[in-house]
């Protein structure tokens, strides 16, 4: 079992808030991280209870079933944490999980009270704040990053991306075949399932434009003459795959440098596997070969930053029209604002457009990362650094910050 950098995060927060919600993809890990969390509350505790834990699916016909009564049923296990995945299929839940947390607050149950999983970012975050405000706390679980994986997996975890069962498929095609029957899954079954009137060939074909474009400006107007959909179905096909958390919208950085900025958003598929799932690519020498290989490293590069950095760093790019750019900035607080500049290549250099941004921003750390280990500087002000090794140095200022959460609603 790969430990999940989350774990320590979701057992500190559950031992301040009542409420905890995990957000993340479908088959990420967060099943399998909640039933890990059980197995430690039922050996050591939380927040001083001793009695265990209990587990509900709540696609699961039987689970729901329970949940018929459910003031009067999670009432009778009101000493145990209770854990409900796919929680955003019963939306009236959320009313009588504040009941029943207010009710326990009263008798000095104050914490640790229910774990709630979901899938759908959007929908699950518009529930749980009308009903839970002040009452409950969000973490968010991307699938397996590098951190986890190791550098020595780094490649692998490229090619395979990060969805447990595709990185530790025991072969190349088997993974592959994953990857393709969760796509299938999510464009017959998992989309129709939250409301959306999609035509899946259409949907896929989206989503195959986008993989093609990682890490592109988004031009809905193109998109829309290419799919033959107009600007507002294409913004709504876009957010229904941010809300499942399987495409980031990396947003401009604004500045008050007086220069022309872009303003249009970059669209990434957030795990590179699918990225090459959705292109065919399904070996090392093809991804190498093919003509996405340095947006799809890009995508990966940024996802592996964004996922270490503390949850209330502020992000975007930068881009003007004189050519000044910067793949990623990180504004994290009381560390200034970084420049990231992204290459796969040992032997590149910073382009001179991230000379030119770094100029305007006036960067506190100014970063070229790139694939290898070795760390070196290569003038005003820029070092050279290993993917894994600044993931690891943003990670450390995450974990720094992780002694209080920061993110109750």
């Amino acid at each position: 079992m790969i430990d999940r950098y989350l774990f320590a995060s979701v057992l500190d927060t559950l031992a301040d808030a009542p409420a905890v919600v995990m957000l993340g993809p479908r088959q990420a890990g967060k099943t399998t991280l909640a039933l890990r969390v059980a197995e430690h509350v039922a050996k050591l505790g939380l927040s001083g209870r001793q009695s265990g834990s209990l587990y509900l699916d709540l696609e699961s016909p039987s689970d729901r079933q329970k949940l018929t009564d459910p003031e009067a049923y999670l009432s009778h296990h009101a000493e145990k944490l209770v854990i409900l995945d796919e929680v955003q299929q019963m939306p009236a839940l959320f009313q009588v999980l504040r009941g029943l947390i207010d009710q326990g607050r009263r008798q000095g149950q104050g914490a640790a009270r229910f774990l709630l999983l979901g899938s759908a970012t959007g929908e699950l975050l518009r529930q749980s704040s009308e009903s839970l405000a002040g009452r409950v706390a969000y973490l968010e679980l991307p699938p397996l990053q590098l951190l986890e994986g190791g550098l020595v997996q780094q490649d692998a975890l490229w090619l395979r991306g990060g969805f447990p069962n595709s990185f530790l498929a025991k072969s190349l095609p088997k993974s592959m075949a994953w990857r393709q029957n969760l796509i299938k899954t999510y464009l017959e079954r998992d989309i129709p399932s939250f409301g959306a009137r999609i035509p899946a060939e259409t949907l896929r074909r989206l989503w195959v434009m986008l993989a093609h474009q990682q890490g592109g400006l988004l031009d809905v107007s193109q998109l829309g003459k290419s799919l033959m959909l107009d600007a507002k179905t294409v913004h709504r096909y876009l957010d229904m795959l941010v809300d499942l958390m399987l495409v980031r919208r990396v947003q401009p950085w604004y500045s008050n440098a007086g220069k022309r900025l872009v303003k249009s958003p970059k669209l990434y598929v957030r795990d590179s596997g699918l990225v090459h799932a959705l292109l065919g690519i399904g070996t090392h020498e093809a991804l190498l070969s093919h003509p996405v290989v340095g947006n799809s490293w890009e995508g990966f590069a940024l996802e592996t930053l964004l996922n270490a950095a503390p949850l209330n760093t502020s992000s975007g790019f930068y881009r003007t029209s004189n050519g000044a750019e910067v793949d990623l900035l990180l504004d994290m607080p009381g560390h200034g604002v970084w420049a990231i500049e992204v290459k796969r290549g040992a032997a590149s250099k910073p382009r001179k457009g991230f000379y030119s941004a770094c100029e305007d921003l006036q960067p506190s750390r100014r970063w070229m990362v790139y694939p290898g280990t070795d760390a070196y500087p290569v003038g005003d002000g820029v070092q050279v650094i290993g993917l894994h090794n600044l993931a690891e140095t943003i990670w450390q200022i995450h974990r720094d910050r992780m002694v209080t959460p920061t993110s109750h609603a």
